[in-house]
């Protein structure tokens, strides 16, 4: 009976009808009950006890009954659903995802099984979108469907007391958070007026490097190490308007929340089972949100308290535009202290995140593409002559850097995969996606797919150069580095102008070697799955100054 019951549950998605749910969850409690008697009269040898004979026969009892509704509904037309993998009772297809990284994994099965691919990992549907093509058709003619987040009990647990805009739901809350970092934080005006900041810390970051670094010693620097300590500064200070006294515990915070927001449990793949949710949690994800709000509400209290203090209305950081909007009061939706929170934190680890991962993964290919990497310091010497530092404005016309950044987000898209769930039933490309299934978008597949791109594993920059070549900004399906659509992230134009100058900064600045006797076919460029695809090893080079500050 248990394993009638399995099975049901195992093809269930299958089925339509109003009594199917209910009559399943019956079905599913007697399981349970029966086992459990089952399991608890064998050492004993209690075969025939009253209990058992109770819950085995009202167990067969409602399996019969099941199997006469799945008779009867069996003439409706069963759904055409994308084809997969062969799967396993229970777990379904998680055991091919198993053997590799997720994106690399799903690629290569997506090359027996087709553009648009179906995997069910135990109780959970997912739809695979390898090509350019399906994507097109989700998101410009299906895009209402596949509004929703992914999210899991344990993001609910993160954002309980306020919702950010990364898993908050479609509708009137992610409109407005959507519309105040588009109109507010996140404009182009807004990215503009942080150009000083970003300035200021790319001659900072060239500073540390050259006061730690002497071409006599042959000290190496941990560039990975430099990258990330530029971007959380620059997006410190664009957020809260200066550096924190205690950033290294804010830092160490938001990583540990990003990495709780990428954790998946028992709960999650077993979303109607009620043996998960009794299961203990571990208690990290409250620890975590106490410990983030006790943050956030110290900055937001030193913010008001200087804002108070200042003469004027001019507003310098992103939590000075949150508490004007706040005590302005005039949205549809409340823009409370906990969303204020949950807002900042989402933008800052973003930012931090997404920013750092393409940085050093563009470092790591301009070390194993020396040809490249001289053309881009011939650009810069040409382009910054006579500068003392860069500045942004010489930047617009540095086209091959531009073009470096570009096939950097092509290899390395900072998320490989952009999850979306399905709110109602719908046909794409001929097949039926189910209502419930979760949308995966497989970006790091399509941007390397031979057919969009002519030797898509190689690092050629100059595919870029091209006119009609694919842009980063949600209208070419073959490039979709930020996302699509209407979850598309709204930070491009602050990511982008932190990469620019960083990049340029390192390049102009110094030359690169890298440790003795390493070659640069020999740097590790193995990938670690997580919120984003980083570089396993970190990358140590020995800097050359070139043109001092």
């Amino acid at each position: 009976c248990y394993i009638c019951f399995i099975s049901i549950h195992h093809n269930r998605i299958m089925v339509r009808g109003p009594y199917i749910e209910p009559l399943f969850d019956l079905l599913q409690v007697c399981a349970v009950r029966a086992r459990l008697s089952l399991t608890f009269a064998l050492p004993h040898m209690e075969y025939f006890t009253l209990p058992y004979y109770y819950h085995f026969g009202l167990c067969l009892f409602l399996s019969i009954l099941f199997h006469g509704v799945l008779r009867a509904t069996a003439k409706q037309p069963r759904l055409r659903l994308p084809p997969g993998p062969w799967q396993l009772p229970i777990i379904g297809s998680l055991h091919h995802l198993l053997r590799g990284l997720p994106h690399r994994t799903m690629r290569d099965l997506s090359l027996r099984h087709g553009p648009l691919m179906m995997l069910r990992v135990c109780e959970r549907v997912a739809i695979v979108v390898s090509s350019a093509e399906a994507a097109r058709e989700i998101y410009r003619g299906n895009e209402a469907a596949f509004s929703e987040r992914l999210t899991s009990p344990g993001i609910d647990e993160l954002y309980r007391h306020g919702q950010g805009i990364v898993f908050a739901p479609y509708g009137d809350h992610w409109r407005l958070l959507r519309r105040i970092l588009m109109m507010e934080l996140l404009s182009a005006r807004r990215v503009e007026a942080f150009r000083r900041i970003r300035e200021e810390e790319a001659a900072r970051l060239v500073s540390t490097i050259q006061a730690t670094s002497s071409p006599s010693d042959g000290r190496l620097v941990n560039i990975d190490e430099r990258l990330d300590e530029f971007m959380t500064d620059s997006a410190v200070r664009a957020i809260f308007g200066d550096r924190l006294p205690d950033r290294g515990a804010f830092l160490k915070i938001v990583k540990q929340g990003v990495g709780l927001s990428s954790l998946f449990d028992l709960r999650d793949l077993f979303p109607s089972s009620r043996l998960a949710r009794l299961l203990p949690r571990s208690g990290k994800a409250e620890r975590q949100r106490q410990e983030t709000f006790r943050l956030m509400d110290n900055i937001l209290k030193t913010r008001e308290e200087r804002r108070m203090g200042r003469e004027g209305d001019d507003e310098q950081d992103m939590v000075d535009v949150l508490l004007r909007i706040q005590k302005q009061g005039n949205t549809r939706v409340s823009l409370s202290d906990g969303v204020i929170r949950a807002l900042l934190t989402d933008v800052f680890a973003a930012a931090l995140d997404t920013t750092t991962t393409i940085l050093q993964w563009a470092m790591a290919e301009l070390m194993i593409n020396p040809r490249v990497m001289r053309r881009v310091q011939s650009e810069a010497d040409y382009v910054l002559a006579g500068h003392a530092t860069v500045q942004e404005a010489s930047l617009k016309s540095m086209q091959y850097l531009k073009v470096v950044i570009k096939e950097t987000l092509r290899l390395h898209p900072p998320a490989s995969l952009f999850p979306r769930v399905c709110v109602q039933d719908c046909k794409i490309q001929g097949y039926d996606v189910p209502r419930g299934a979760t949308m995966l978008t497989n970006t790091w597949a399509i941007s390397r797919d031979p057919k969009y791109w002519n030797e898509p594993e190689k690092f050629m920059p100059e595919r870029f150069e091209c006119d009609g070549v694919a842009d980063f900004r949600g209208l070419d399906f073959e490039f979709t580095p930020f996302g699509v659509g209407r979850r598309i992230c709204p930070g491009i134009d602050f990511a982008y102008a932190n990469i620019e100058i960083a990049l340029a900064s390192l390049i102009y600045h110094f030359d690169w070697e890298l440790p003795p006797r390493v070659d640069p076919k020999e740097i590790d460029m193995t990938e670690v799955f997580g919120a984003t695809v980083r570089r396993k090893a970190e990358l140590f080079l020995r800097p050359i100054p070139r043109v001092p500050l």
